[in-house]
Formats: C-alpha cells, sequence, structure tokens
C-alpha cells in the first residue's frame, strides 16, 4: 500500500512502511502505477491530482469530533489516531492540537523553525546563522549564534509545556524529532499521519 502526504513544499510517501520526499516540482512529473491513497494540503496541485487516475483522496473520508474551523487535512489525519494528548507536526509551520477523550479541543499555529531563521536572516546578514541543535535552554546566550536558536527554541518549549502540562506530546514532521527531545513525555513519531491513513482505509473498507 502506498500513502502520500503532499504539503507545500514537499510530497511525502509511504510504501509499506519506508517513507521517502520529493520536491513538489518532481512531484508533478511522478506518474503512479498502482493505486496511492493521499491527503494533501496544497491546494494548487488539487486539480492535478483529480486528473490521475491512481490518487484516491482520503480527505473526505476522515472526520474528527471538533469545533474547529477549517482545520487542515494534516492537522487532522495527526489527531486521528490519537485519543488524548498534544500534537505536534513540526514542519514549514508548526501545528498544535489538543486531543481529550478523542476529542479536538482546539490548536493553534506557530511559524516553523526554518522560517522563523529567514525572518532573522531579513533583518540582517549577521544572523544569517544556523540553529544550534545543542543549546542549552537553562542559561542566556554568550553568543549571537546561541542567541538566535535560544530566541527561537525557548517560546517553542515554553509554550507547548504550558499546553501540554503533564499530557503525552505526540510530535512528528522535519523537526518533530530534534523538539521532542525537550520532553520527558514528548514522543516521536514519523508514522503518525500514515498510520491514521492505514487505520481509516481499514475502517472504511477503502479500495
Amino acid at each position: 500500500m502506498i500513502l502520500c502526504d503532499i504539503g507545500n513544499t514537499n510530497a511525502t510517501f509511504c510504501d509499506n512502511g519506508k517513507i521517502s520526499s520529493m520536491s513538489i516540482k518532481d512531484f508533478k512529473a511522478y506518474k503512479a502505477t498502482q493505486n496511492v491513497y493521499f491527503i494533501c494540503v496544497n491546494d494548487e496541485l488539487k486539480p492535478h491530482l483529480k486528473s490521475q487516475i491512481f490518487f484516491i483522496d482520503l480527505e473526505n473520508f476522515f472526520t474528527l469530533d471538533t469545533s474547529y474551523q477549517g482545520l487542515g487535512i494534516d492537522r487532522i489525519a495527526s489527531c486521528y489516531s490519537v485519543k488524548n494528548g498534544v500534537v505536534v507536526d513540526a514542519g514549514s509551520a508548526i501545528t498544535i492540537d489538543v486531543m481529550q477523550n478523542s476529542k479536538h479541543l482546539g490548536g493553534y499555529i506557530l511559524p516553523g523553525i526554518s522560517a522563523m531563521l529567514k525572518a532573522y536572516e531579513g533583518i540582517s546578514p549577521r544572523l544569517k546563522l544556523p540553529i544550534n541543535s545543542q543549546i542549552s535552554l537553562d542559561f542566556l546566550p554568550q553568543k549571537t549564534a546561541d542567541a538566535i536558536s535560544y530566541g527561537i527554541i525557548k517560546p517553542i518549549i515554553t509554550l507547548l509545556n504550558e499546553t501540554a502540562s503533564d499530557k503525552n506530546v505526540y510530535f512528528t514532521g522535519g523537526d518533530g524529532q530534534f523538539l521532542s527531545r525537550f520532553f520527558k513525555n514528548g514522543v516521536y513519531d514519523r508514522m503518525l499521519a500514515f498510520r491514521s491513513m492505514q487505520n481509516l482505509i481499514k475502517q472504511k473498507g477503502i479500495k
């Protein structure tokens, strides 16, 4: 079974547990020879996908108990398999959603780490510096490179801690593994959305 999670930057495939990604530019030239079950947040690609006979859109099959208006299918899929906890998808944007007894209580969105780094670069070329993945959040930084990393990561972690309290925090997305290290109750699950897609296909008997 081939699953595909299509974003605004990349399309990520899961082929019998093996995960791979390609740019949206390359994805447009991709030709499927068997069924590909997908979710897509890229509105520009939707007309193209409708013309592809092997692509099966799962969006309308998903249901989630929520009062949130306009919740994206990527967030719905990530939350679908979580009964209780906080779901964090850390990609181009960082989305945070709270689940309680299989009900979606709400959530919020932050710029992704790469977007924040670009914002610093836009302020001054001197601030074009990489993230320090080993930054300590217990002490004030003593150099600019660490100050940027601290300024990006500390607010994210502080807000997430306030939201999560003692709940489990389920991380997915490109920066999910990195952010999960700051939480004793953090779980990194790269397969989170794909597992929801697999469960949905079995539950609904989708062919």
